[in-house]
């Protein structure tokens, strides 16, 4: 077998499983019944279809274009956390996520602490403003 080959198969391969990741990630999406369940879906598989997908196409490209998806990958795995980060605050801010059906909740001191202080920030007058 030739080195051609082997890289054809292993290019093949990574795409494919990366492609399984993100069909699965995409019935998570649709199929989950509440937005953590959903976060999950969409951040975990779908990175790491998009990395096997991209680590895939890297094997078929020049270094110099590999190493931009390289850069592509490292972007992908840093923001993801992030905006599921916010995503779920948002939903836990706004009320749209149901509290009863969380096991952990660790958010709650800290937005009842925000909540007490915007409310003294309103109360409280600064006695240089007419």
């Amino acid at each position: 077998m030739s080195w051609e080959q082997i890289r054809d198969v292993a290019c093949a391969v990574l795409m494919l499983a990366g492609a399984a990741f993100c069909l699965l990630g995409a019935l998570g999406l649709v199929r989950l019944p509440d937005l953590p369940a959903r976060l999950q879906a969409a951040t975990k598989p779908q990175t790491l279809g998009l990395l096997l997908i991209l680590l895939g196409t890297a094997f078929r490209v020049s270094p110099e274009s590999a190493v931009t998806l390289l850069l592509v990958v490292l972007f992908q795995v840093v923001t993801a956390p992030v905006i599921s980060q916010i995503v779920g605050r948002s939903a836990y801010r706004s009320g749209t996520l149901d509290r009863s059906r969380l096991i952990v909740d660790d958010l709650t001191a800290q937005v009842e602490r925000d909540e007490r202080d915007a409310a003294d920030r309103t109360t409280t007058t600064d006695p240089d403003r007419t």
